[in-house]
């Protein structure tokens, strides 16, 4: 089936099937957040980004293959609710951004910086530092060989804007950052946000400008 990105909590997964990596899509918890389950097609180890709520939901998809790694793209508390329950049930390591880390309530493995990459099997992943939407926010971008990127967003871009920021200097930040580190890469490049639906860089690009104007 085509993978749409569209899920609702309680309903079924999601899978986008690449060539070498599956990503598997749901949605957890209250506030309707999505998590991220990453495998690699050459040797089955398995990432989970952001174990946001629902551990049982999350173990489920997860599987008796366990996950090796778990990344929390920023600190706030809906993005790690089943946090500890899923790293007690697998083992697996933990990964945030260094800016973040301290406000996140599992201990950190491995803090991120920007340009740093993460494994998953055969695959990497590169990290992209945003400061505005918190200190520490961390996207992940998948540039498939064999075909147009993909980017882990968390909540710094959804489709129709940056996420949420409280002060004009923060979304300055967060703005100037998408620009130059995620808005570089090609339109279709496609977007999975910490909610709701997906997108691709070329939707979003043409209101840029449009963003910047109303600041938010």
């Amino acid at each position: 089936m085509t993978y749409s990105g569209r899920v609702t909590v309680g309903g079924s997964a999601d899978v986008h099937e690449l060539k070498d990596l599956m990503i598997t899509k749901v949605a957890v918890g209250p506030m309707d957040n999505n998590a991220y389950l990453l495998r690699c097609r050459a040797t089955d180890e398995q990432l989970l980004i952001d174990a946001a709520n629902d551990a049982d939901t999350l173990l489920g998809t997860i599987g008796d293959d366990g996950i090796a790694s778990v990344v929390t793209t920023h600190r706030h508390g809906d993005h790690w609710q089943a946090l500890a329950r899923v790293v007690a049930a697998t083992g697996a390591r933990t990964h945030a951004g260094r800016d973040d880390a301290e406000g996140i309530p599992v201990p950190t493995d491995v803090l991120v910086d920007d340009g740093d990459t993460i494994r998953v099997g055969r695959v990497e992943l590169t990290a992209r530092h945003l400061v505005g939407h918190t200190p520490g926010s961390i996207a992940l971008v998948y540039d498939d060989p064999h075909g147009h990127p993909h980017v882990f967003t968390g909540d710094c871009l959804f489709p129709g804007g940056p996420g949420r920021t409280t002060q004009p200097e923060d979304f300055r930040s967060l703005m100037g950052g998408l620009e130059a580190k995620v808005f570089t890469l090609p339109d279709e490049t496609w977007v999975y946000p910490g909610h709701g639906d997906d997108t691709t860089l070329g939707d979003e690009r043409p209101h840029l400008e449009e963003w910047r104007a109303r600041g938010w």
